[in-house]
């Protein structure tokens, strides 16, 4: 019987156990043993993730003004374990966007963007935008006080952009400011827009890495009689797997202990006394609380876009001062200043 079920499948699907081992085991280099080198994995286990607990909460949820808290509500309180898988959906947002964060610091450290790898780097930064975007738009379908007013500060802070500021904060809300149209331009956003357009940067993201390989990086304690490379697969494979079930347990640790919760119901009326984003926008929220709206709006779109084409950046910097670690040198102060900023933003109550 098995015989008869194995050519079956052989005759329809001509590929052996030969060939899918040839097109899949390429050679690894030795560092990606250490699991800092092998976050690319993780980032995209953790939106696996949040691609099936988000299709179990679109079932309940409701993106209308009127019924979005209640959904959620009823999602957290009342539905068939409703509570955990939102709280999942929460937790692996959380883990996702530092994960991605720090495979961004980890390319940018290792100088792994630069030549011929600088088109792979801003692939990555688009995947970091669109991530950190999408925890916006979820942290906003919430539709509680919170959420809202973020959501129109947000608003707001696009509108003071030049050029395109106006007509970037017309498409994100649906008007000139938040009404009926605007959650629903949000759900869209989270659950189809910027998902499709994560898989489809993933995708090119793994064809540069098949064509260019890894970056090959040699350390002092590796002895040189030592192999340089492993294969794919299985030991990368089984390494992946191994970092996918502690981060699994990981979720559902963190789902079962601090569950996600909800605050008052969004009130247009009411403005709260203390606004504040997710974690991940404790950057952006204090530089704006230290300078003008104007100059805070500008700076901040001339990191992000300096930061996109940082490889020939770095390229030019190089060649200027002669010193293959300048840039490095200068991502030292900056994460110094994204944590002080971060840790600033959290220790205050406004």
């Amino acid at each position: 019987m098995s015989g008869s079920v194995g050519r079956w499948l052989a005759e329809r699907i001509p590929v052996s156990g030969v060939q899918l081992k040839g097109l899949t085991n390429e050679p690894v280099p030795n560092h990606l043993k250490r699991w800092w080198f092998a976050l690319g994995g993780t980032p995209a286990y953790l939106f696996v993730v949040q691609i099936v607990t988000g299709i179990l909460l679109a079932f309940y949820y409701q993106p209308a003004a009127e019924s979005a808290y209640e959904s959620v509500r009823y999602i957290t309180d009342e539905a068939t374990f409703g509570w955990y898988l939102r709280s999942m959906h929460k937790w692996a947002a959380t883990l996702m966007i530092a994960a991605v964060i720090l495979h961004q610091m980890r390319v940018y450290f290792t100088a792994a963007y630069r030549r011929p790898r600088e088109l792979n780097w801003v692939i990555g930064m688009s995947l970091l935008m669109c991530t950190l975007l999408t925890g916006f738009t979820g942290y906003s379908l919430v539709f509680e006080q919170l959420s809202f007013w973020g959501a129109t500060v947000a608003a707001n802070i696009s509108d003071a952009v030049p050029v395109v500021g106006s007509f970037a904060k017309q498409m994100l809300l649906g008007g000139d400011s938040y009404n009926p149209r605007t959650l629903s331009r949000f759900f869209i956003l989270h659950a189809a827009v910027l998902p499709a357009t994560i898989i489809l940067l993933v995708i090119v993201h793994i064809a540069f890495i098949r064509l260019h390989g890894v970056t090959e990086l040699q350390f002092e304690d590796e002895p040189d009689d030592k192999p340089k490379h492993f294969d794919f697969f299985p030991d990368h494979m089984l390494t992946e797997l191994a970092i996918g079930l502690v981060l699994m347990i990981l979720l559902s640790a963190l789902a079962t202990l601090f569950p996600a919760t909800m605050g008052p119901a969004a009130d247009p009326l009411t403005t709260p006394e203390v606004i504040k984003p997710e974690w991940f926008f404790y950057v952006s929220f204090r530089w704006l609380k230290l300078f003008s709206l104007s100059f805070a709006v500008l700076s901040s779109g001339f990191i992000v876009g300096a930061m996109f084409v940082w490889p020939w950046i770095d390229a030019f910097l190089r060649r200027v001062t002669r010193n293959e670690d300048i840039s490095v040198y200068i991502g030292i102060v900056a994460t110094f200043l994204l944590v002080g900023l971060t840790v600033w933003e959290a220790a205050v109550a406004h």
